[in-house]
């Protein structure tokens, strides 16, 4: 194995293990801080061992009790400072001499990925620092990523996940499996969650690759078990139709050198054909059922694309039906954004740079290359080559994403191209 490619299976594992090894201690020890301390630390010592003495037999077996260890030893400095001794470190180090078997303690077949998806949206969290929270323990994503899906400042997102650990340890409420009554209470945020990695998996906000599959794919597990718990829950099968109609087309986003191929540009015979039939089949029937949520508005939108079997034959009008029910259900600038496109694509590009107009007005869009980079492809569609080529050099500043960057680039460099052609002093 080359360097470069046990790198590689080497941290897709470890982004693999930690939400799972995690999931296990925070469950074991109810202390979601201290778990996650010495998950990191684990995670060192393999990253220290493994490339050396190589991968071992059961490495999610490895990192747990390495973890476990490691608490061990925190609860002991802590009895040997304090000279008290705490019920739950009594336990975990009686725990530790007469620890059961590894499969009966953290279950060959329980997914403690999912147990701390859960555990993650406490009840002494706002929704959008259980969110936030959840996302870097459960999805692994960096703060950067996660600041971006929320559309703040790093440093807010920073002080937002910090001051969400401190709530945990503060509250009365212990970190631990929720009844089926707090599962049900803690869905929604669940469901953000698992939408917010996905969405970062199939389009990167950061580096060098337009896709992250580890995160898309795990993401879709997920949902998978949660749509297992809850069969008959509208908006989580809304959620993994979305999914599926969304990944469907990954094959098709990128060209031989990973750069970003737009919709109406793709080889629709690269979509997966499987994904896209038990989408649709998921979206109808829930659809069918009469309560309607968001996630399955934006499902019934992707099936929409999906079925087009050309980009000349989508259903702008019913895309542009669905996008209004979506506005006035919710308060996302995205679903404004692409309500505009959506007019652009029925009533014209001059009716989309109208409604454009709203989002100049939200903080949330201040700086944010989507919107830009929308105005720049209204304006090229209306004909205004000039100021289209600036809005695209200013997206392509904004974005992190080095694919969408090269994208945006590319395209004010044709158009610059196009309007020297057209202009006989050049």
């Amino acid at each position: 194995m080359t360097s470069e490619s046990w790198d590689s299976t080497f941290g897709h594992l470890l982004r693999e293990l930690a939400p799972q090894v995690l999931g296990a201690v925070a469950r074991r020890q109810g202390d979601f801080a201290a778990a996650e301390d010495a998950v990191q630390e684990a995670l060192i010592a393999a990253a220290t061992h493994w490339p050396v003495e190589g991968i071992p037999d059961n490495p999610r077996g490895w990192l747990y009790q390495v973890a476990l260890r490691r608490l061990t030893d925190f609860v002991r400095g802590e009895l040997a400072r304090r000279r008290r001794e705490d019920a739950v470190a009594t336990q975990l180090l009686a725990d530790e001499t007469c620890a059961p078997p590894l499969d009966e303690d953290i279950g060959v077949d329980r997914d403690d990925t999912l147990v701390l998806l859960f555990m993650c949206c406490h009840p002494a969290l706002t929704p959008p620092s259980a969110i936030a929270l959840t996302l870097r323990a459960v999805g692994g994503l960096t703060t950067a990523e996660i600041a971006n899906a929320f559309l703040v400042p790093e440093a807010t997102m920073a002080q937002r996940i910090s001051r969400a650990k401190q709530s945990i340890k503060a509250s009365t409420v212990p970190f631990s499996i929720p009844t089926e009554g707090e599962r049900a209470a803690r869905l929604s945020a669940v469901l953000h969650v698992l939408y917010l990695i996905f969405s970062e998996g199939y389009a990167s906000s950061i580096g060098p690759d337009l896709h992250r599959t580890d995160l898309s794919k795990e993401a879709i597990r997920l949902t998978r078990a949660v749509h297992g718990l809850l069969p008959k829950d509208g908006e989580v099968a809304g959620l993994l139709a979305l999914m599926l109609l969304t990944d469907a087309r990954r094959a098709a986003r990128t060209g031989a050198s990973g750069a970003l191929i737009p919709l109406d540009e793709q080889d629709r015979t690269l979509w997966d054909g499987r994904l896209i039939v038990e989408g649709i089949a998921l979206i109808w029937e829930t659809l069918s059922r009469g309560s309607i949520g968001s996630y399955q508005l934006q499902a019934a939108v992707a099936a929409v694309h999906d079925e087009a079997a050309r980009a000349e034959d989508t259903d702008w009008p019913q895309i542009f039906a669905l996008y209004g029910l979506l506005k006035r259900m919710s308060d996302n600038p995205m679903v404004a954004l692409n309500h505009a496109i959506a007019a652009a694509m029925v009533q014209g590009p001059e009716a989309g740079l109208e409604l454009l107009k709203v989002l100049d007005t939200d903080g949330r869009m201040a700086r944010h290359y989507r919107l830009d980079a929308v105005r720049a492809h209204l304006l090229e569609m209306a004909g205004d080559h000039e100021h289209a080529i600036v809005h695209y050099r200013a997206a392509a500043e904004r974005t992190a994403s080095i694919p969408e960057r090269n994208y945006l680039t590319t395209k004010a460099a044709r158009l610059t191209t196009e309007q020297r052609g057209k202009d006989p002093g050049s």
